[in-house]
């Protein structure tokens, strides 16, 4: 198998990181993160000039890329960067279940996510959810010719300042069968939803949505009625397969600011780089990193195969991410020691979002045993 990029996919690369590092500093991204939105619509028109949006989606859906390789190139420099803008939630996520179930009528929707006019919000998962993906207690009943949808979503991503949402609702079923879950395009605005705000702790902002006799026209239903996990699953997917590229990036940022540290820090005269004990600590972050990259790889090959062969893959790929961007977190910044806990270093918050990432779409635990159940199926 060749995982060499394409010579389409470096310049890509090349492009995304020359602009997230002359464009995004950290000081930039800070208080981005820290705005009232959480996120700068300015930077998001740029990235979506720069076709970064697009190279999310495939030719077919107004895109130029939606390959694995692709959304792992993407991501990969957007965790170098911490960007904060909403390429996980709308892009990923609520796009990947438009392109993939939609209309043509319901896609026309993604010209405008693209070109970054749009903002769409993926609202599926619940309080009581956990990581469970067809835990769906949320109900959408029909209503003559229209639909009228009662819930809570919990920690929806810019779920305050989107202005459409791609909402699961339970049409028939048990709570957590895998038939019976319906996807809806719901606009932000529609009487019966209410939003309520919060900063998230690794930076940007989220939303708890409740829908109290929502309704919606017959053509608001993405797909076939009761249809939608596997929607679903394939939108999460890519998901997963982004946090994991997006840890990556974060990686390898900590990584290099480390080495940095280790050559420059002295005690007794000399850089404690020049300490066999910090040497041999280096050398296992740098081998572990490296694992994390053969994972991203190989979830980024997979995700166009047989459903098991995918999953497994993906899953996979979000343990070893989960174990080693914790130990990446931590080794970095004990090497750093106190200094690497403060605010002022952006280390820290590479550390943290490192952290996040493993809670984000199912963490270590949750995937390991999904891996292992979809061995067994």
């Amino acid at each position: 198998m060749n995982f060499e990029h394409t010579d389409d996919r470096r310049m890509l690369a090349d492009t995304l990181n020359r602009y997230v590092a002359e464009q995004y500093s950290f000081e930039t991204r800070d208080r981005i993160a820290k705005s009232p939105r959480g996120y700068s619509p300015e930077q998001w028109q740029q990235f979506a000039e720069l076709g970064m949006i697009g190279a999310l989606f495939a030719e077919a859906d107004g895109g130029y890329g939606g390959a694995g390789f692709d959304i792992a190139v993407v991501f990969e420099a957007l965790g170098r960067g911490l960007v904060a803008e909403p390429f996980l939630g709308c892009a990923v996520l609520a796009g990947s279940a438009i392109a993939d179930a939609g209309t043509e009528a319901q896609k026309a929707l993604l010209a405008a996510i693209i070109g970054g006019a749009k903002l769409a919000a993926f609202a599926h998962g619940e309080p009581e959810a956990r990581y469970e993906l067809a835990r769906v207690q949320t109900r959408a009943r029909p209503s003559g010719n229209a639909w009228v949808l009662d819930g809570v979503k919990a920690v929806v991503q810019h779920g305050e300042h989107a202005d459409v949402f791609v909402v699961s609702a339970r049409t028939s079923g048990a709570v957590d069968d895998e038939t019976g879950i319906s996807l809806f395009l719901v606009p932000a605005h529609a009487t019966g939803i209410s939003r309520r705000g919060y900063p998230n702790v690794d930076g940007g902002r989220a939303a708890e949505l409740s829908l109290k006799g929502v309704t919606v026209g017959a053509d608001a239903l993405l797909g076939e009625e009761g249809a939608g996990y596997a929607a679903l699953e394939k939108a999460v997917g890519r998901g997963i397969l982004a946090l994991c590229a997006e840890a990556l990036g974060a990686m390898d940022v900590a990584k290099e600011a480390t080495l940095e540290y280790l050559r420059t820090r002295q005690q007794f005269g000399v850089p404690i780089g020049s300490f066999q004990a910090l040497q041999h600590r280096m050398a296992d972050m740098l081998l572990e990193i490296e694992q994390a990259r053969s994972a991203v790889i190989n979830a980024a090959a997979a995700l166009d195969a047989d459903r098991v062969t995918r999953e497994r893959a993906l899953s996979a790929a979000k343990v070893t991410i989960g174990r080693i961007g914790t130990l990446v977190a931590e080794e970095s910044i004990q090497m750093h020691g106190g200094i690497g806990m403060t605010w002022e270093l952006p280390l820290a918050h590479y550390a943290k979002r490192l952290v996040m990432i493993d809670h984000q779409l199912g963490d270590e635990d949750h995937h390991l045993a999904r891996y292992i159940a979809l061995g067994q199926s």
